[in-house]
């Protein structure tokens, strides 16, 4: 059930950037991919992206699946979750259907859980109408 959770074979790492590599482009790749150097412009995947505790990315990203560890500056969408372990900080926004925060986690960024279906719409409610 690939549309449920990242396949096993997603969760092996198939690409890696060390703590003295520096890029900056755009990033697509399949299978798992984890930064521990630095990174500006755009990620796109369906995949998990691992940010480690030295990793520092300032870029768009749309995953299946992030996991930080690091710091992100940017726009992070995913289809499944994010997860900010103790040590990652985040400046931005984060759209996913399940965010999880550790404590000791920073962030500073919009954030919003929404399913696959989109955000719920909003009734404007007349005044001195009873809810």
């Amino acid at each position: 059930m690939k549309e449920k959770s990242v396949e096993m074979a997603d969760a092996k790492i198939s690409g890696f950037f060390n703590k003295e590599s520096e890029f900056k482009g755009d990033l697509t790749f399949k299978g798992s991919f984890r930064i521990e150097g630095s990174f500006k412009g755009t990620i796109t995947s369906e995949s998990m992206l691992v940010v480690g505790e030295k990793g520092k990315v300032e870029a768009d990203i749309k995953v299946g699946y992030l996991i930080n560890n690091g710091e992100i500056k940017g726009n992070i969408q995913a289809r499944e979750k994010v997860e900010i372990n103790s040590k990652g900080r985040v400046l931005g926004t984060i759209v996913c259907p399940k965010l999880i925060v550790e404590e000791g986690a920073y962030i500073e960024a919009n954030c919003q859980t929404t399913d696959k279906s989109g955000p719920p719409s909003i009734e404007k409610i007349e005044p001195g109408k009873k809810l």
